[in-house]
C-alpha cells in the first residue's frame, strides 16, 4: 500500500526520474543507467550517495523510498555516475516498488494517495530505468509487469497480479495480453492511452451509457487518461529493453505482446507507429516469427491490411519507407496463404507497386522495391504479379541491379543496403528460372497458370538474355571472392542464385562455369567440413525471406543448392575432368556419409525423403559409368561400398524411401560390376548387400495376375516414374556383376531370384513394357553364359512354357540354345 497523499505528493509532482530520465539535464541518474561514467562525484556527492542508498535499502515504506530516491536523482546527475554506482542504485531501488505502483493504479481498491495516473507514470519511468540494466531486465519480477504497460496493453480483460505477504508480485496464470477478440466483459486496466475526451466520447457512443470496452475504469480519475509522450517511451524502452534479451521475443511472445502491439498500432496509440511497428517488426524477424503467426494469424493479417492500405495514402517518399517496413509484417510460407483476405491484400500491394516499378527512381528509392516485390514473389508466386509484360520489366529491373551491383571494380565492397537489395533481386531471378528458363528452352506450349507462365516465346527469350547477362556479373563477382570471404552471408546468397541457374541451364556460359567449378566446389567442401564460421549464415538463414529455405542451417547447405548442377556437369567431359581435379566424388560420399547419419537416427515422419541425397547418388552414377578406372583406384569409393552395404538392408524396409533404396541398390551393383573377384572369402557386407538388392529388384514386378501382363507391385507402383530406370539399369548391372564376380551366382540361386523370375515370365503372357523386359533378358543371359545349372534350369523352363514373356526373349533363347 503507498503511503498517504501528503508525503507522496512532492515526488510525484517532481516527476524526477520521467522528464529527466528522458532529458539532457541533471536529474537523470536513473534512467540513464547505461550513461557511464563522466568527471565522478565529489567526496560530498559520495557521502550524500551512500547515505540515499542505505536509505534506500532501509525505507520503511514506498515514501521513503520515493524521497530518496529523489536526492539520488537531483545530486547525483547521471554524468558523474559509473556503471557500478548505477548498478548499487538499481538494486538498491529493486522491482517491488514500480510493480506495486503499477498494480496500485491498476486495481484501484487501496488508497494511495496518488491519482493511477501519477502511480502509472512513476511505475513506468523507474521500470524503464532499471530496464537498462540487461539482469534487471530479465528479471523474472520485471517480466510480470509486461502486461501492465499502458502505451501497448489496450484490451477487454482485466489484467491481474497476486500480491504476497513479503511484497513481491506474482504473475497469475491469465496475466498475459488479451486479443482485440476476447470476450471477457472485464476493461484492460493499463489503457491510460486514451484522453478524458476521447473517453467521453466513446461513453457518448455506447448505448446503455457504459464506457466502451478498452477504457479503464479507477477509482480516481486521471488529470488527463490520455498517455503522455515521455510515459509511452518509457513502456516501449522496457519491452525494447526485453526484446534485445537472449530469450527476450520468446518473454515478450508468450505474454501477448503481439496483439497487444497490433491494436496499439490499430488504435494510433502514442508512439505506437514510431516505436511499436519497429518492435513487432523484431518480433516477426527471425525464430518467433513462424510462432508469432501461428498463434495471432487474425491480428498479424488485420495489422497487414491496415499497413497496406496505409501505404496508398501515403506521399511518395513516405510511401517509399512503408514498403520497406512491410516486409516484416508479410506472413513466413504455409501460413493461410490461400485466405482470401491475405490474398486480397497481396493483389492491392501488387497495385500499388505496378507504377511504382515503371516509374524512374534513383538506385536508393528502387532498393526496397525490389525487396518487397521478391518477398512477395516468394509468398504467392507470379499469379499475382501482373501482367506478362510487368513480370518481364521485374526481371528485368533486377538483372540490372545485379548487373550494375556486381560489375564493380575488385576491391570495391559493397553496402549492406546494397547487398540487400541484390538478395532480393536473386530471388527474383531465382523464382523466374523456375518458370521462365524451362519454357523458353523448350518451346512448348504450357497452360497459364500465372502470368510468367504465360510469357510469348519472345518474351521468355528477353527473360533468359538479361538473365544470362546477371548470372555472367554473378560469376565475375564470384571470381573474386578468396576463401576468407566463406563466412560472409551475401556471398552464400550469390552462390545459392547461382546453382539455381545452373540446376536448370549449364549450356550457356559453358566456359565460365568451368573456370568457376574450383571455387565452386571449394567453397562447398569448406562448408560441408566446418571450416567456415558457421553462426552469421545460421542467423541469416534465419531470417532470410525465401521461404522456402527457412530453417536451422547446416554446412551441407551449400552443397545441397549445388548438387543439381553436378548432376548435369559430371556427364560431361570437360566440367567432369575439372570435377575430378578437385576429388568431387569423396566430397560427394563425404555429404551422403553425413546424410545417412543424420537419416538412420530419424523415426517416422522426421525421416522423410531426402531428394539431395538422390541427387548425389546420381551424380555419383554418372562419375562410375563414365570413369571405371577411377571408381577402381579411389579410395573414396571403397567409403562409398561400405556405406551402400550398411544403408540398403535398412532402407528396404522403408516404404516412403523406395527411390532412395533403388538408387543406392542401383550404385552398388554398378560398382560391383567394376571389381574384381575376391581372391579369398567374400565379405559380409558385400555378401549381405547383393542378398538385400536381389530380395529388393525381384519386389518390382507381381504376376499374381498370371496368365495376364506382369504388373508392378504395389509396394513400387507409386514411385515407379522415378525408379523404373534405376530398376531397369540395376537388372543389367546384375548381369555384369555376375560376369565379372562369378561367387554372386551362387547367391542368385540360393535366393530364388533366378526360379522367381522364370516363373513370372512363363505365366504372364506380357512385361510392362519393352525396356522391362531388355532388362531382364541381359540378366539372365549373363547368367546362362556363366552358370551351367542356371542356363540348364531356363533351357527347362522355355521347354515346358514358350508362349509366354519368356518365349519372347530372343537373345535369350539364342543363347541357350532354343529354337
Amino acid at each position: 500500500m503507498m503511503a498517504d497523499r501528503a508525503d507522496a505528493t512532492p515526488v510525484a509532482s517532481s516527476h524526477p526520474p520521467r522528464k529527466e530520465g528522458h532529458g539532457d539535464g541533471e536529474g537523470g541518474g536513473v534512467s540513464e543507467g547505461d550513461a557511464g561514467g563522466g568527471g565522478g562525484l565529489t567526496d560530498a556527492q559520495r557521502e550524500v550517495l551512500e547515505r540515499c542508498l542505505h536509505a534506500l535499502r532501509h525505507a520503511n515504506n514506498d515514501s521513503h523510498t520515493l524521497a530518496a530516491l529523489l536526492l539520488v536523482t537531483r545530486l547525483c546527475p547521471a554524468s558523474q555516475l559509473d556503471k557500478p554506482t548505477l548498478r548499487r542504485i538499481f538494486e538498491a531501488v529493486g522491482l517491488n516498488l514500480p510493480a506495486r505502483l503499477l498494480v496500485t493504479a491498476v486495481r484501484g481498491d487501496e488508497p494511495s494517495g496518488l491519482p493511477p495516473y501519477e502511480l502509472l507514470s512513476l511505475g513506468t519511468a523507474l521500470l524503464a530505468a532499471l530496464s537498462t540494466d540487461p539482469d534487471m531486465a530479465s528479471h523474472p519480477q520485471l517480466l510480470t509487469t509486461i502486461p501492465f504497460l499502458p502505451a501497448v496493453s489496450n484490451q477487454h480483460k482485466q489484467t491481474v497480479h497476486k500480491q504476497n505477504q513479503t511484497g513481491e508480485i506474482r504473475e497469475s496464470p491469465d496475466c498475459n495480453f488479451q486479443s482485440a477478440e476476447s470476450s471477457s466483459p472485464q476493461r484492460n486496466p493499463t489503457n491510460v492511452a486514451k484522453s478524458a475526451e476521447e473517453s467521453e466520447t466513446s461513453k457518448q457512443k455506447d448505448d446503455d451509457g457504459s464506457a466502451t470496452h478498452g477504457v479503464p475504469t479507477f477509482k480516481e480519475s486521471s488529470p488527463s487518461s490520455k498517455l503522455d509522450e515521455a510515459m509511452a517511451a518509457d513502456c516501449y524502452q522496457v519491452l525494447a529493453a526485453v526484446c534485445a534479451l537472449p530469450r527476450g521475443p520468446d518473454q515478450l511472445l508468450s505474454r501477448g505482446a503481439v496483439p497487444a502491439l497490433c491494436q496499439a498500432v490499430d488504435q494510433n496509440q502514442t508512439l505506437s507507429h514510431e516505436k511499436g511497428l519497429s518492435l513487432l517488426g523484431c518480433l516477426l524477424t527471425g525464430k518467433t516469427k513462424d510462432k508469432a503467426w501461428s498463434k495471432h494469424p487474425a491480428e498479424l493479417l488485420s495489422l497487414l491490411v491496415r499497413l497496406s492500405k496505409d501505404i496508398c495514402q501515403c506521399t511518395d517518399q513516405t510511401r517509399l519507407d512503408m514498403c520497406s517496413q512491410l516486409v516484416h509484417f508479410l506472413p513466413p510460407a504455409g501460413v493461410a496463404v490461400e485466405s482470401v483476405e491475405l490474398k486480397g491484400v497481396i493483389k492491392y500491394v501488387w497495385g500499388v507497386l505496378r507504377p511504382m516499378m515503371q516509374a524512374k527512381l534513383a538506385p536508393k528509392q528502387i532498393g526496397p522495391l525490389l525487396v518487397l516485390c521478391a518477398c512477395l514473389v516468394d509468398l504467392c508466386g507470379w499469379e499475382m504479379v501482373g501482367p506478362p509484360k510487368f513480370c518481364c520489366l521485374l526481371v528485368n529491373r533486377a538483372c540490372v541491379e545485379v548487373r550494375m551491383g556486381l560489375e564493380e571494380p575488385p576491391g570495391n565492397e559493397l553496402s549492406p543496403d546494397l547487398q540487400q537489395t541484390l538478395t532480393g533481386c536473386y530471388r527474383i531471378m531465382e523464382a523466374a528460372i523456375e518458370q521462365a528458363c524451362i519454357l523458353g528452352l523448350s518451346q512448348t506450349a504450357v497452360p497459364p497458370q500465372s502470368s510468367i507462365s504465360s510469357l510469348s516465346l519472345q518474351q521468355s527469350r528477353q527473360v533468359l538474355g538479361v538473365l544470362e547477362e546477371a548470372f555472367s556479373a554473378i560469376m565475375y563477382h564470384l571470381q573474386q571472392v578468396g576463401p576468407s570471404r566463406y563466412g560472409d552471408p551475401f556471398i552464400f546468397a550469390t552462390f545459392r542464385c547461382l546453382c539455381s541457374w545452373l540446376a536448370e541451364e549449364t549450356s550457356c556460359l559453358k566456359e565460365e562455369v568451368t573456370r568457376l567449378l574450383p571455387l565452386l566446389i571449394d567453397y562447398s567442401r569448406n562448408h560441408l567440413q566446418g571450416e567456415s564460421p558457421e553462426q552469421g549464415l545460421s542467423d541469416w538463414m534465419t531470417n532470410m525471406s525465401v521461404n522456402e529455405q527457412r530453417g536451422a542451417w547446416t554446412g551441407q547447405q551449400p552443397l545441397r543448392y549445388l548438387l543439381p548442377a553436378l548432376c548435369h556437369l559430371s556427364a560431361e567431359e570437360g566440367p567432369r575432368k575439372v570435377l575430378l581435379t578437385h576429388n568431387t566424388p569423396a566430397l560427394l560420399v563425404d555429404f551422403l556419409s553425413q546424410s545417412w547419419t543424420s537419416l538412420k537416427g530419424k523415426t517416422g515422419v522426421a525421416s522423410a525423403r531426402d531428394p539431395s541425397m538422390e541427387t548425389c547418388f546420381s551424380a555419383l552414377l554418372n562419375f562410375t559409368v563414365t570413369e571405371p578406372e577411377r571408381v577402381r583406384k579411389d579410395s573414396c569409393f571403397k567409403t562409398l561400398e561400405a556405406l551402400l552395404s550398411e544403408a540398403l538392408p535398412v532402407l528396404v524396409h522403408k516404404p516412403h524411401l523406395l527411390v532412395l533404396a533403388a538408387n543406392c541398390c542401383t550404385l552398388g551393383l554398378m560398382i560391383g560390376r567394376l571389381k574384381a573377384a575376391p581372391s579369398g572369402s567374400v565379405e559380409a557386407g558385400q555378401r549381405l548387400f547383393f542378398s538385400t538388392a536381389l530380395r529388393f529388384l525381384r519386389s518390382a514386378l507381381d504376376s499374381s495376375c498370371s496368365p495376364g501382363p506382369v504388373k508392378v507391385s504395389s509396394r513400387w507402383e507409386e514411385s515407379w516414374d522415378e525408379a523404373a530406370e534405376l530398376w531397369r539399369l540395376g537388372v543389367q548391372a546384375l548381369g555384369s556383376c555376375i560376369h565379372a564376380q562369378p561367387w554372386i551366382i551362387t547367391l542368385v540361386r540360393e535366393e530364388g531370384w533366378l526360379k522367381h523370375t522364370l516363373t513370372m515370365l512363363a505365366q504372364c503372357s506380357a512385361l510392362p513394357d519393352r525396356h522391362t523386359q531388355n532388362a531382364l533378358e541381359e540378366a539372365l543371359c549373363a547368367m546362362a553364359e556363366q552358370c551351367p545349372p542356371c542356363k540348364q534350369e531356363i533351357v527347362d523352363m522355355m521347354m515346358r512354357n514358350d508362349k509366354g514373356a519368356l518365349g519372347c526373349m530372343k537373345n535369350l533363347k539364342k543363347s541357350v540354345g532354343v529354337k
